[in-house]
């Protein structure tokens, strides 16, 4: 199987959200790769976005990629939106760039840099919007996965899980991952929030207010309105709100599926974060080894991973009685028609 477990779901109308944000985090120089410089950052999300909706990313002259040239996994997500059928949603969670598709708008503001300890100052609005927008959607949705596009989101994810007392370790976009910048960084924000490790395990929107970003809060938010079964696509990111829906005693039915890429990460620690959690996880393998474009192949060697709910793209794939081949043919395709 390339899903493992295999999904055995049968909803009757699944739903694809994507919570779009952007964090000032993103901008410390060498720390994420999501993007073509720190500056291009802030387009990263709307292209992304764009290019799931239409094929092409119009924020931007180019698809958003890495410094190295391996594509956004947006591709990934297009090609498993196209292959299923199942209808897309992006939410606007704190957006510098709007990208020049609908949208829905939660009132929420982008994210600061956590080394002033202070990056969501509304985290408990957006959670609140959220919770109602959630509540909405549970009655056209039986199913729904979450992904998200937040660049520098696996540093503010590092940020709450030590303010929550979990000592998570965060995969990276980079094929290098840059711990130490982002334990600097982290540590820098919690030093000028005056908190420890572990002193907001029973405030986790305060630890999103000091040293998150405000895709966390909307995703809780939402997992919390839906109360229908929720798959997280995503992963040291969405790790970092399961620990905050775990923190929340939010009594839900929701799992995570992640890429093959970031749960076999030794720099990262997915699976043992799950074991701690307790939630159910999902791992989906492309075989990009195998991949016409080159850029595709780069995943395997650690490049991107993750990013735009591409392992829940995946899993719903799978999920839908879609192969591995028959996926793998639908990113050629996507790719195609963005690099001819």
């Amino acid at each position: 199987m390339w899903v493992e477990p295999c999904p055995d779901f049968n909803p009757k109308n699944p739903l694809f959200i994507c919570i779009l944000a952007n964090t000032e985090t993103a901008k410390i120089p060498n720390i994420s790769a999501a993007g073509k410089s720190p500056e291009l950052t802030d387009y990263t999300p709307a292209a992304d976005a764009e290019l799931v909706e239409t094929g092409n990313a119009i924020s931007i002259k180019e698809p958003a990629m890495c410094p190295s040239g391996a594509p956004t996994p947006a591709v990934l997500t297009r090609a498993s939106m196209l292959l299923t059928g199942i209808p897309c949603l992006f939410i606007n969670a704190g957006l510098r760039i709007r990208p020049k598709i609908p949208v829905i708008d939660i009132n929420a503001q982008p994210g600061g840099d956590i080394r002033n300890g202070h990056a969501v100052p509304d985290a408990a609005e957006i959670y609140k919007n959220s919770e109602a927008l959630g509540r909405k959607l549970s009655r056209l949705s039986d199913f729904v996965i979450i992904g998200e596009s937040v660049p520098g989101g696996t540093t503010t994810a590092l940020g709450v899980m030590r303010a929550l007392g979990y000592d998570g370790k965060v995969s990276s976009s980079f094929p290098d991952n840059p711990l130490g910048i982002k334990d600097r960084v982290v540590s820098e924000g919690m030093k000028k929030a005056g908190i420890s490790f572990g002193d907001l395990k029973n405030k986790p929107l305060s630890a999103v207010e000091c040293l998150g970003d405000p895709m966390m809060a909307a995703a809780a938010g939402l997992v919390d309105g839906l109360g229908t079964k929720t798959v997280l696509a995503g992963g040291t990111q969405m790790i970092s709100v399961l620990s905050i829906i775990k923190a929340l005693e939010m009594e839900r039915d929701v799992s995570i599926a992640t890429t093959c890429y970031v749960a076999r990460d030794k720099t990262a620690n997915f699976r043992e974060m799950i074991d701690i959690l307790g939630y159910q996880a999902f791992t989906a393998d492309p075989g990009f080894g195998s991949a016409r474009f080159k850029g595709l192949r780069m995943y395997e060697t650690g490049d991107v991973k993750e990013g735009v709910g591409a392992g829940g793209a995946m899993f719903a794939a799978a999920m839908l009685g879609f192969s591995q081949k028959e996926f793998r043919e639908k990113v050629d395709e996507v790719c195609n028609s963005i690099f001819p």
